[in-house]
């Protein structure tokens, strides 16, 4: 069920104020044993790759080990709920991401709220994706696409990781803004789509940069515009999606979350840590190799983005009528 924006907003920010607990007293000498990061994917991607790096960097600024535990399944739902069952202590933390706010609305039933169970404690990293098309497709900018597509209403197929994902609901938002008549083909997996892409099977595609820059930069692959509000400087001299379809915005982001009613205490050292470690040179080179900018702030930046976020995808996925696989 959609709540409306204030109730979202209210909700998202409120999860980053609420009052300190009596646990305050041993907040202070937090934490005295080791302090797990559940993650809602296999290990080897990209989400997996963050996780382990800001691991690391908390590991060496707090003096505990930080344990990743990859928990995958039902489109990151799976880590989710166990973190929102987790004791609010601070040794259970989420990798969170645009997926769960994708999923607040694709599934209809959850045993959590993401917004409500879930408190934000920082943002770490946003990343565009890229709308990329296959070589043989006639259009050089996104208005020579728009103008192809509804000149072939229906006949355009537009490939995604899976129904819901991320890839899936940019390419959604683009047919909402734009009016035009794509055919979706969900893949499971990004790969699969991309080699189907690769082959001229589909024509167009929404993948995120790090998969899809050597095939860009290899003309395998033509870029018509990162779906971020700025440029990437991983591709600087690709156009933003926005300067075609104003208004349009679409990314893949991640932070870190804890059960709700964590000390107010914890969350706050664990912010300051994260912003340490965002603003390290060495750590922000390997998240520009991901292809991302930095999402620094405090607890309350990054629950206004949950909300705001949310409330947008709800939106789409309504419009796009997608389920999860």
């Amino acid at each position: 069920m959609l709540l409306p924006r204030r109730t979202f907003l209210s909700l998202a920010m409120g999860a980053a104020t609420y009052p300190a607990v009596p646990r305050s007293a041993w907040a202070h000498t937090y934490p005295t044993r080791p302090v797990r990061i559940i993650v809602g994917v296999t290990s080897g991607g990209s989400a997996d790759l963050l996780a382990r790096l800001i691991g690391q960097w908390l590991s060496e600024r707090l003096g505990q080990p930080l344990i990743i535990e990859n928990r995958p399944g039902a489109g990151t739902n799976i880590a989710t709920e166990a973190v929102a069952n987790s004791n609010p202590d601070g040794y259970t933390l989420l990798l969170a991401s645009s997926a769960n706010a994708i999923n607040a609305t694709l599934y209809n039933k959850l045993n959590f709220n993401f917004i409500h169970d879930i408190a934000p404690v920082a943002g770490l990293i946003r990343a565009p994706n890229v709308m990329v098309v296959n070589p043989s497709v006639p259009a050089k900018t996104v208005a020579e696409f728009i103008a192809h597509a509804k000149a072939n209403s229906g006949r355009i197929n537009f490939a995604s990781s899976g129904a819901g994902t991320s890839l899936h609901v940019a390419g959604e938002l683009f047919k909402m803004m734009t009016g035009v008549n794509m055919v979706h083909v969900p893949y499971r997996g990004g790969v699969p789509a991309l080699t189907d892409l690769l082959g001229g099977q589909v024509q167009v595609m929404f993948p995120g940069t790090p998969s899809s820059i050597e095939y860009i930069r290899a003309d395998k692959l033509r870029a018509l515009a990162v779906t971020t509000a700025t440029r990437s400087e991983a591709l600087p001299e690709i156009p933003t999606m926005s300067d075609f379809v104003p208004g349009y915005e679409a990314s893949q982001w991640f932070g870190v979350g804890a059960p709700r009613d964590t000390p107010v205490e914890i969350v706050e050292k664990l912010n300051n840590e994260i912003n340490a470690g965002l603003a390290d040179p060495k750590i922000k080179a390997r998240l520009a190799d991901l292809g991302g900018t930095v999402l620094a702030g405090s607890p309350a930046d990054f629950g206004k983005l949950i909300g705001e976020e949310t409330e947008k995808w709800a939106k789409v996925v309504k419009f796009s009528g997608a389920k999860p696989d």
